[in-house]
């Protein structure tokens, strides 16, 4: 158990130096960014494997919701243009990546 203890601490270290950051900051922004993804889809009521046009559709239709000519905010719209682009976004980066 003590060797499997300092093994652990070991590994932290060498995490430190060689990649300056410790291992569960590295978790830690992984989780950041799987929230920001999740709140993008929430606003947008898509699911997680919804299409490019999904993702269109469902940001027009927000729009036409949260627009200032509407009695929105420009707020709103920044909101629903940058839930728009970060999906759209993932969606390139996971097509890209097969």
């Amino acid at each position: 158990m003590m060797k499997l203890l300092w093994l652990l601490v070991l590994a932290s270290v060498a995490c430190r130096m060689l990649a300056g950051r410790w291992p569960w900051q590295f978790l830690a922004a992984w989780n950041r960014a799987q929230t920001r993804h999740e709140r993008a889809r929430i606003l947008l009521g898509v699911s997680a494997d919804a299409t490019r046009q999904d993702i269109l559709e469902a940001h027009r239709r927000l729009l036409a919701t949260v627009h200032p000519d509407r009695g929105g905010t420009e707020a709103g719209v920044h909101e629903a243009n940058d839930a728009r682009d970060l999906l759209l976004h993932q969606l390139e980066s996971r097509s890209n990546s097969q």
